[in-house]
């Protein structure tokens, strides 16, 4: 493993804690704006060219870094292997300075954004300019993909994600690893929907009978959802947040629910948004809305991802530590790709504690899983 033993622990270290103190939550134009700079800054003093993609709909630039000087010149323009990452964060600005400062305390880091996934995304960068100072070889051509709005769904940079998988033979997902270092290799998919009850207001004393009472008709509408939870097809529908009327004397004329969903893969979930599109009212004189659907397709572990995480095992194997891919019902970008190139997700750094006020990657999983992204580099052909 010569390649890769001169990574230098504490430049990383510094380089992922200079992106966590730059606080870029998703819905924060400014500070999206400063962690793109730093981090086309960062790729551009390695000698890696960077396309900056405009953001819209208020959302932070996307970036395209293009690390295709240490692959055969014939091979630059072709497929290649894409790296996936985000550069925002859930946690607003001020945490920094509030709640969840950057300390170090023995094996952990603690940040804003250090578990998911600045940590994974620095690690990929690393990664990079080890390739390079080494004097290294890829068969193929790098790039590597930071979106701007990966925690508020992806909506505006899914279509550079599809593109980018489009022309790529591999993707490797940089999210954080699962349960002590696991890495994924299937998600659920993820859908959500907002079920609207619309009836008829009137005096809860007085004219009750010509209420129609929308909060009743949700009420029905709640159980026919939760029915539709089938743990046997990984199928889980769960009603997170209801709202409804104005005050106590009064017959409501309007309740919705919003509903979480997660599907193993698109055809039960083709099912059942069309069974939620379908929902009807119980009660008469009522009306139903439904609005929302699928942000994420699920996918399953198929013959080229299980090729893929094999390969990588090896590879794990021969740095010194066992590689153990799982299933999970959180989704990601890897998402968007799994169908269209064999993708590894949860290739970053080990952590607990994302989307909390005690966030924290393992500084000891920064060296390996550098290494593993090396040497997956180095390999894929």
């Amino acid at each position: 493993m010569t390649s890769t033993q001169s990574l230098n622990l504490d430049e990383i270290l510094a380089g992922i804690r200079a992106w966590i103190e730059i606080e870029s939550p998703t819905d924060d134009p400014e500070g999206m704006a400063r962690m793109a700079s730093r981090v086309q800054a960062d790729y551009e003093a390695i000698g890696v060219r960077v396309e900056r993609i405009a953001g819209r709909d208020g959302f932070g630039d996307h970036l395209l870094a293009i690390a295709d000087k240490h692959c055969p010149p014939e091979a630059a323009g072709g497929p290649g292997l894409l790296i996936l990452s985000h550069i925002d964060t859930v946690h607003p600005i001020g945490t920094l300075a509030g709640p969840l400062p950057f300390r170090i305390e023995g094996d952990r880091a603690y940040g804003p954004g250090a578990e998911d996934m600045k940590g994974g995304t620095y690690l990929a960068l690393a990664a990079v300019r080890q390739i390079g100072r080494a004097g290294l070889q890829t068969h193929l051509p790098v790039r590597h993909l930071m979106v701007s709005d990966e925690e508020m769904g992806s909506d505006t940079s899914r279509e550079h994600i599809v593109r980018e998988a489009r022309r790529a033979k591999f993707v490797l997902v940089t999210e954080p690893a699962r349960s002590g270092g696991k890495i994924v290799t299937a998600r659920k998919g993820i859908a959500g929907f907002t079920v609207t009850a619309h009836g008829v207001a009137a005096h809860a004393g007085v004219e009750h009978h010509l209420g129609r009472n929308a909060i009743h008709e949700i009420a029905h509408q709640v159980l026919a959802l939760e029915a539709m939870t089938d743990y046997t097809r990984e199928l889980t529908v769960s009603v997170g947040l209801i709202k409804g009327g104005t005050r106590s004397n009064v017959v409501p004329d309007t309740a919705s629910v919003e509903v979480d969903v997660r599907m193993p893969n698109p055809e039960i979930g083709e099912e059942i948004v069309r069974r939620i599109r379908g929902l009807k009212p119980h009660l008469e004189g009522v009306t139903l809305t439904v609005e929302g659907g699928i942000n994420r397709p699920g996918y399953e572990k198929t013959p080229g991802i299980a090729a893929l995480y094999e390969h990588a095992k090896g590879l794990a194997a021969e740095i010194g530590f066992e590689l153990i891919d799982l299933k999970t019902g959180g989704g990601s970008d890897g998402n968007f790709t799994a169908a269209i190139a064999p993708t590894l997700d949860g290739l970053g750094v080990d952590g607990d504690g994302g989307h909390t006020l005690d966030e924290r990657l393992y500084i000891s999983s920064i060296i390996p899983r550098t290494r593993l992204l090396m040497r997956l580099m180095e390999t894929l052909r």
